[in-house]
């Protein structure tokens, strides 16, 4: 059967050298029993080679499966492929063949292969070696005769060396590499494949049939499809069951085809750019903690002139990034030879009638520890009058301590 013969009979369209080399491919494996590993983008059409190499084969007569490993949870993924026995795990109540038992004999077609889970994987790579496999919760080596094309969408190069799949397995399965390619790679089977697609489903809803003109062929020929045929085909059915003007145009086409090209599917994409990794969101929550911080600093600084108006030149000298920041604010320049004092009301004078002013000359600020503890004693004796064992309390420290303290620096 030459390859014309097999687009006929399979129903595949297209004159691209690119799927014709891809269909001779198939031809010329079907009849031996090494395993085929096809790999091509989501909706490009894998699952029609793997019907093409059954079909050609030997195993013709035999059943064909195809199991989509991607769709089995990991837990019972074993389970289905190679069945198990009673009782093995929970809800086992009866034992079941898998999938190389049920297909002895004929093919087994396992899509998105690159999803198995390693332990899987293990299983799978001693099935292909030796034909032997065990059911799950089964010690009893069993012999299965199953002819395995395999597929999937990922760069399986790539997931070997993540880590993601077994090397030894990748070389076992890629044993005949068979790429069908992208339908932008195919731009002209693009409009052959519409034009079929919109008589077929004008024949099953009895509608009339649709053409194309120029500029619609060039829309076709020009977007890159991410879908592949699959999305070609939804997008031809819902022009011949929505679209009332049957002559359609490039604008009327337009309105048929996604306006962002960007695609979620599971497909290998290359990214020019690089990806931005703070969203809106992201950006919004960092604005509202600075908020947060800043507004945390400024009700230190107001208790702080309320409780001690004396201590202002200590807090700005302690935390001078938060007085660089009120000036960058209120935009200012920096001062970094000045301070921030307070003017002390009058007795009559309110507490919102406090004005915060700049002094221009620089107040040299002591450094010693010395210094520093004997003012803070200070501070706390006049705070609470004298009365010491307030004081002690206030520092963190025993009466004790403070007495040797004020008889120390002389206080």
């Amino acid at each position: 059967m030459d390859v014309q013969e097999i687009k006929q009979r399979f129903g595949i369209i297209g004159n691209s050298p690119l799927i014709n080399r891809a269909i001779d491919i198939a031809r010329q494996v079907a009849p031996t029993d090494i395993t085929v590993l096809i790999t091509g983008e989501s909706g490009s059409g894998k699952e029609v080679f793997s019907h093409i190499i059954h079909q050609l084969s030997a195993r013709k007569h035999g059943p064909f499966i195809a199991v989509n490993c991607g769709a089995i949870p990991e837990g019972t993924i074993d389970s289905e492929l190679f069945g198990h026995e009673k009782g093995s795990f929970t809800g086992a109540h009866e034992a079941r063949k898998g999938y190389f038992e049920v297909v002895n004999g004929g093919t087994i077609f396992l899509d998105e292969v690159g999803e198995l889970p390693i332990g899987t994987q293990a299983r799978l790579l001693r099935v292909l070696e030796s034909g032997e496999y065990i059911r799950v919760g089964s010690s009893k080596v069993q012999k299965t005769d199953v002819r395995v094309v395999a597929a999937t969408n990922v760069d399986m190069f790539e997931a070997v060396k993540a880590g993601k799949f077994r090397e030894d397995l990748y070389y076992r399965l890629n044993t005949v590499p068979l790429k069908i390619a992208p339908l932008r790679d195919r731009k002209e089977d693009i409009h052959l494949i519409f034009r079929k697609f919109v008589a077929d489903f004008s024949d099953k809803y009895r509608s009339p049939n649709i053409t194309l003109d120029d500029s619609a062929i060039q829309v076709l020929m020009n977007y890159s499809w991410p879908g592949n045929v699959r999305q070609l085909r939804n997008i031809a059915e819902q022009i011949a069951v929505l679209e009332k003007n049957r002559h359609v145009n490039g604008q009327t086409l337009m309105a048929y085809i996604p306006s962002d090209h960007h695609s979620n599917l599971p497909m290998r994409v290359q990214q020019d750019t690089p990806k931005d990794d703070f969203s809106e969101r992201d950006i919004l929550y960092k604005v509202l903690f600075d908020m947060k911080k800043d507004m945390v600093e400024l009700k230190k600084l107001v208790v702080d002139i309320i409780n001690h108006g004396d201590g202002v030149s200590n807090y700005a000298a302690n935390n001078p990034h938060v007085i660089n920041a009120l000036y960058e604010d209120l935009d200012m320049p920096k001062q970094h030879d000045s301070t921030l004092t307070i003017q002390h009301p009058a007795s009559h004078q309110r507490a919102d009638d406090y004005q915060l002013t700049q002094d221009a000359e620089e107040v040299e600020e002591s450094l010693s520890l010395v210094d520093k503890e004997a003012d803070m004693i200070k501070k706390a004796l006049k705070k609470h009058k004298g009365r010491r064992k307030a004081a002690s309390e206030e520092l963190g420290i025993s009466e004790r301590t403070l007495y040797r303290k004020i008889k120390e620096l002389n206080l």
